[in-house]
């Protein structure tokens, strides 16, 4: 028995099979499934990941009001535990809401969303501290 996914169907055509690229999951219709780019390696999109986020969070209201509940607290790890828990929690919903948007539009529609989102709350906060 052929596998789906490595085999094209008995049903397809030369052609259809010459023009398949390699990685590319094949369903039983012969229709493309998935993402073909080939995986990224672990160390790299951690590094990439981790100090994007840590360069951006430096001096960010976060690591300040966490600055000041520590100084403010008798508990500095109870304060560190609060604090890391809630950043795990943000960066996970940003993970699941990143990867169910990534099945609806192209990397284009998603850059271009989150470009045109930054602008406008750079635009509110010019908008804000002219008009105080």
């Amino acid at each position: 028995m052929s596998d789906p996914i490595t085999q094209p169907s008995s049903n397809s055509s030369p052609e259809t099979e010459a023009q398949q690229h390699p990685g590319e999951k094949i369903t039983e219709e012969g229709k493309d499934k998935g993402n073909t780019a080939p995986p990224k390696s672990f160390g790299r999109e951690f590094i990439l990941a981790f100090g994007t986020i840590f360069l951006a969070e430096l001096g960010d209201k976060t690591q300040l009001s966490t600055l000041l509940m520590t100084a403010e607290s008798k508990s500095p790890w109870i304060v560190f535990a609060g604090a890391a828990g809630a950043l795990i929690t943000t960066s996970l919903l940003g993970v699941v809401i990143g990867r169910w948007l990534a099945r609806y539009l192209s990397p284009e529609a998603l850059k271009t969303m989150t470009g045109a989102s930054l602008l406008f709350i750079a635009v509110l906060l010019i908008w804000d501290t002219v008009h105080l």
